[in-house]
């Protein structure tokens, strides 16, 4: 039986799961959706990730999903447990060394965000959360989302990534292409520099197993049945 593994970003918690988990499930599979201690000041990436490894435990046959800032947790676990799979979604790239706090200004981030603002004609709306990352997003998901989000703490910005090169796992990466927050131009070029492959793309926001979780379903899917 295959175990989904499924990280969520920043500020968040195991509910953004809460449209695809259950059809994982469906599916005939186990399902670990884990709460990050993001409130937590004394919590940094290493913690995140024992909380991680903690949650699959003993289980076997790993799939990892990693969403936005999870990517920077999920290969400290694929360091420590034999995961088949690594899946990211919209998600930050690390380099070695890099901490995630320094991450926005070495890829551009800024930038890329204000670019697509610009062509869109959003200039200025950078600063609102449901611009940003909720607009794609059913209008009674969204009133949820508005009440579900956590505090972020800066503790695990800090510290630089551990790695000194991505670990030895099978990744795909899956990005979307009206993501506002992590812009696609952006994504397909980190992607190829720092991980050496070609993202695929979904339609969609930062948000997908909120705004299309059927969708984001069959590509995890698809990407087992590859395996």
């Amino acid at each position: 039986m295959t175990t989904y593994v499924l990280i969520h970003g920043a500020g968040s918690d195991s509910w953004y799961w809460h449209l695809v988990a259950p059809e994982l499930r469906e599916r005939g599979h186990e399902v670990v959706a884990v709460d990050l201690p993001c409130d937590d000041d004394a919590a940094g990436l290493a913690e995140y990730a024992d909380v991680v490894v903690d949650a699959i435990g003993d289980r076997t046959d790993l799939v990892m999903v990693a969403q936005s800032m999870a990517g920077f947790t999920a290969p400290l676990v694929c360091e420590r447990v034999p995961v088949r799979l690594l899946v990211l979604v919209a998600a930050m790239v690390p380099a070695p060394g890099e901490s995630p706090g320094d991450w926005w200004a070495n890829t551009g981030h800024a930038r890329a965000m204000r670019d697509m603002a610009e062509r869109q004609g959003r200039a200025g709306s950078d600063d609102d959360p449901a611009t940003l990352f909720l607009h794609d997003l059913p209008p009674d998901v969204a009133a949820a989302a508005m009440t579900r989000g956590r505090p972020q703490s800066g503790t695990p910005f800090v510290a630089p990534w551990p790695l000194a090169a991505w670990p030895d796992v099978p990744t795909r990466f899956l990005l979307c292409r009206d993501d506002r927050f992590l812009p696609a131009e952006l994504q397909r070029r980190l992607v190829r520099e720092r991980l050496g492959i070609v993202p695929d793309e979904m339609a969609g926001g930062h948000l997908p197993a909120l705004s299309r979780p059927m969708d984001l379903v069959e590509r995890l899917e698809a990407y087992r049945k590859e395996l």
